[in-house]
C-alpha cells in the first residue's frame, strides 16, 4: 500500500501545474493534501479524480482562500472524522481522519507561527491538543495511527539548512522542538529518520525567495509519523525532492 501527502499550496494552482498527471504517474492508494484554500465546490479536480477510482474526503477552512484538508482514496474508509472538536482550529480546516480496518489516518495541516512569533501560542496549543487527539484515537479504537502533513517545524538541525541563524525563527523555535520530541516520546515514530538517521540535507520546503530550492536551502518540516506498534509494517518513506508544483515537495509511505 502506498501512501502519499503534500501540501500542495493551492489545488487549483496545483492543476495548473500539473498535478492530476503526477497522481497518474505516482498510482498511489491514498493521496493526502494539505493547504488546499479551496473547498469541493470551487475545485475543478474532483471528476477526473472520480473517474480514477478515488473518493475524496474534505474539510476546508471557513476562511476563503485559506488552509484546508483533503484526502483521496481509493479504499472506502469506516469512518470520517472532521477536526478534532476545538473550533478554534476545527474552523481552520486543519485536520481530517479517516478509519480503516487496520489503521488510523489522520491527515494535518499544522499552523504556523508567523512572523515574529505572533502565532506561536495558538500553535503550541493546538499542538497539545492534536496529541491527546490522536492519543484518545489509538485507545477508543485499538486501532495504529498513521499522521501525514505539514507539521510546520524542523525538529533537529540535522533537518534544517541553517540551524543557527534560526533558532528563533517561526518552525525552529526550541518550543516547537521540543513538543515535537514530546510527540514522539508518547509513542509515535518519525518514519523517514527512522530509515535516514544522519542523512543530511533531506528537506521538504524551500522559500520561494533567494533561488533557495535550487540551492537545496530547506527545511524538512512535512512528515510521515506512526504508532511505533505499526512499524513493523513500514516498509520505507521517502521524499519526492524533484516533484514540482508547490514550495513542497512530496513525501511517500509505503506499507507492507
Amino acid at each position: 500500500m502506498k501512501l502519499l501527502s503534500w501540501n500542495i499550496n493551492g489545488i487549483n494552482s496545483s492543476i495548473r501545474d500539473g498535478i492530476l498527471d503526477f497522481i497518474k504517474k505516482e498510482n498511489a492508494d491514498i493521496y493526502c493534501f494539505q493547504e488546499v484554500k479551496s473547498n469541493p465546490e470551487k475545485a475543478t479536480m474532483s471528476e477526473a479524480i472520480r473517474n480514477g477510482g478515488y473518493t475524496e474526503f474534505w474539510n476546508p477552512a471557513e476562511k476563503k482562500g485559506y488552509s484546508g484538508t483533503l484526502i483521496y482514496s481509493k479504499k472506502k474508509p469506516l469512518a470520517v472524522i472532521h477536526g478534532i472538536g476545538i473550533p478554534e482550529y476545527d474552523k481552520e480546516g486543519r485536520v481530517i481522519t479517516l478509519e480503516y480496518e487496520k489503521f488510523i489516518l489522520v491527515n494535518a495541516y499544522f499552523p504556523n507561527s508567523q512572523h515574529g512569533l505572533a502565532r506561536l501560542g495558538f500553535k503550541l496549543k493546538f499542538n497539545e491538543e492534536f496529541l491527546k487527539f490522536v492519543k484518545a484515537l489509538e485507545k477508543d479504537t485499538k486501532k495504529p495511527v498513521i499522521m501525514c502533513g505539514d507539521f510546520n517545524v524542523a525538529h533537529k538541525e540535522i533537518d534544517i539548512a541553517h540551524p543557527k541563524e534560526n533558532e528563533k525563527n517561526a518552525g525552529f523555535t526550541i518550543e516547537e522542538r521540543n513538543w515535537f520530541t514530546k510527540f514522539l516520546d508518547n509513542g509515535f515514530v518519525d518514519v523517514f529518520r527512522h530509515f535516514s538517521p544522519d542523512k543530511a540535507g533531506q528537506y521538504t520546503w524551500w522559500s520561494y525567495r533567494f533561488n533557495a530550492r535550487a540551492r537545496n536551502i530547506g527545511w524538512r518540516i512535512d512528515y510521515f509519523a506512526v504508532s511505533r506498534e505499526f512499524m513493523k509494517h513500514i516498509k520505507d518513506s521517502h521524499i519526492l525532492k524533484d516533484a514540482r508544483g508547490s514550495d513542497h515537495a512530496p513525501i511517500v509511505l509505503e506499507i507492507n
